[in-house]
């Protein structure tokens, strides 16, 4: 009878994990001023003086960026 081997699963190494997380803090900077320069344009054309546009896209997407952060956490600890 044969004895079953013992899974080799390979040990996350520290830098792999700085790595991901950074990259997860930049994708999320990144989406954050892409809607803030979005609301703007918006403000911008529309002539809106009190930023509403700026406002409230910004706000989404701080949400959906963090939504997305979550995901793959999520996601890499499976």
């Amino acid at each position: 009878m044969e004895q079953p081997k013992p899974s080799k699963q390979k040990e996350p190494k520290p830098y792999n994990n700085f790595v991901r997380y950074s990259g997860l803090a930049i994708q999320m900077a990144v989406t954050i001023y892409l809607g803030s320069l979005l609301g703007a344009y918006i403000d911008e054309r529309t002539g809106n003086t009190s930023e509403f546009y700026t406002k409230v896209i910004t706000l989404i997407a701080v949400f959906l960026s963090t939504v997305m952060v979550i995901r793959q956490v999520i996601k890499s600890n499976n």
